[in-house]
């Protein structure tokens, strides 16, 4: 099973949001497509491989935030049926709910952040149930629903039907970990809930698939490790945002705070320069603030 690897160069960045096309024995599949604003790097990377957009029939998405789903719509107006978390597929049939309140958080920048998300019929969306089998481009996809980043995440199970050749894509569940580099997991509002996300990594933990592949990005092969070090950071974080959550603390606070907290992070771990940008692009500080914050707040008050 040949699996590609496509920088969309996020930002202009390298190796901060992955496309993976792979190679079935009777088609194409793509796994994520990366916010529509990467679109033409898409369409290159794909060019370079001798190939075009429209060959791709079968889109897999993780979810619908934008960074992975955002450009999902124009594969689909070039034929494409896309595949999506039941809670999804209502968000991408008629997405100007998801695209206005993103606009809220990101105003101006969201044209050139993410760009346009337009409507896929619903005809060309299919919403697997968990633990559903599919069979594309001669490939054996299972969907593995694993909330906690967000409700409608899925996890694919990609083979060619010998086990030695899974893989998993993981999309936002197995953290951000760029090439390899120090684990972290993005914590977005609204549904960032860490106990879900924890069963979810428990239940990567057991499949008995090996190699795991990140949108934030790339290879993991030495699972174990790097999922008992993204269970204890998700704790850690969740863990350092809880006081700030108690005292109803402002995010505009806490930000500053929790940017430094994970910059100190990633220098101890050795991180560049050049790699203290692509994690903050792939996972913004400030994000994992709100949606912290919000995980507390609503635990509270239960």
């Amino acid at each position: 099973m040949n699996i590609h690897t496509l920088d969309l160069a996020f930002k202009n960045l390298p190796h901060t949001v992955a496309a993976f096309v792979v190679e079935g024995p009777s088609g194409l599949l793509l796994v994520e497509t990366g916010p529509y604003s990467t679109f033409p790097h898409l369409e290159m990377a794909l060019a370079q491989k001798g190939w075009k957009t429209k060959d791709i029939r079968h889109v897999l998405l993780s979810h619908i935030h934008f960074d992975h789903a955002g450009a999902a719509w124009a594969l689909a107006r070039q034929g494409a049926q896309i595949y999506v978390h039941p809670r999804g597929l209502p968000h991408l049939a008629s997405p100007e709910k998801l695209y206005n309140s993103a606009r809220m958080i990101y105003g101006d920048a969201m044209d050139t952040l993410w760009g346009a998300m337009e409507p896929i019929p619903e005809t060309q969306l299919y919403a697997p149930a968990h633990g559903e089998i599919l069979e594309l481009a001669g490939l054996r996809c299972t969907a593995w629903h694993t909330p906690g980043h967000a409700v409608h995440h899925i996890a694919w199970a990609v083979e060619t039907g010998h086990p030695a050749d899974a893989v998993v894509f993981t999309g936002d569940v197995a953290g951000v970990s760029i090439d390899g580099q120090l684990v972290v997991p993005p914590c977005p509002p609204p549904d960032i809930q860490v106990e879900d996300w924890q069963a979810s990594i428990q239940l990567l933990r057991e499949l008995p698939i090996p190699t795991l592949l990140l949108t934030h990005f790339g290879k993991i092969t030495d699972k174990q490790r790097h999922l008992d070090a993204l269970d204890a950071r998700l704790l850690a974080w969740a863990d350092w945002m809880k006081p700030h959550a108690e005292r109803q603390a402002p995010a505009s606070e806490v930000v500053p705070l929790f940017e430094a907290f994970v910059r100190q992070e990633l220098l101890d771990a050795g991180m560049s320069q050049a790699a203290l940008a692509q994690y903050e692009a792939a996972n913004p500080a400030y994000m994992s603030v709100a949606g912290l914050l919000r995980y507390w707040t609503k635990k509270q008050a239960q």
